[in-house]
């Protein structure tokens, strides 16, 4: 079951959610933007943290492409081994929980649609600020913004992906990705 933003008071419903290890991909929803702004607006609440530390990131910040539907925010902070109970308390507040997810220079957390914990809609990404996986991961979906041929090529890596395997999972879907994600971070440095 998808989670559903909105409500029916004439607001625009999106849907969002995967299950653990769940890979599908959906065509591109305009309201994710809105979605993300929300929920940058949520975090700023109880984190009090400058807008310019909160980023929409991941497919659903790329116009026009078909995305895993889930929302990814990076989060900058100054120091991730500071990364305290008081913070994962203030994010609790708005459903975000962290994950057992080993990640180098990066804290997760996931929101999800209710407390059975099965399906996640959301992810914060915290990392370093303005440090290198911030920077890449920004250029990224700059980069794909500005450029159709990169953008068209991201995508039907994703299909094929997907046309390929019959029972998908995610890290493998993650490193399938992996090698053009790469070459689109060098390009940064020229």
């Amino acid at each position: 079951m998808l989670g559903k933003i909105g409500d029916t008071k004439g607001e625009i419903i999106i849907k969002l959610g995967l299950k653990n290890n769940e890979v599908r991909i959906v065509p591109f929803d305009s309201e994710w933007n809105n979605e993300f702004l929300n929920v940058k607006q949520e975090i700023q609440s109880v984190l009090e943290i400058d807008g310019n530390r909160i980023e929409h990131i991941g497919s659903t910040a790329i116009e026009k492409i078909s995305a895993k539907p889930i929302i990814d925010i990076l989060l900058g902070v100054d120091d991730l081994h500071k990364i305290d109970k008081e913070m994962e308390k203030n994010l609790r507040k708005i459903g975000f929980y962290r994950l057992r997810v080993e990640r180098t220079n990066e804290v997760v957390f996931a929101k999800f649609t209710n407390e059975k914990f099965e399906v996640k809609t959301h992810f914060i990404h915290a990392v370093s600020f303005k440090e290198e996986l911030w920077t890449n991961l920004i250029f990224f979906r700059d980069y794909l913004n500005e450029h159709e041929v990169e953008k068209k090529a991201y995508a039907n890596i994703k299909e094929d992906y997907l046309r390929q395997n019959n029972s998908p999972n995610i890290n493998e879907y993650t490193n399938f990705k992996t090698e053009f994600v790469k070459k689109i971070f060098a390009k940064r440095l020229f």
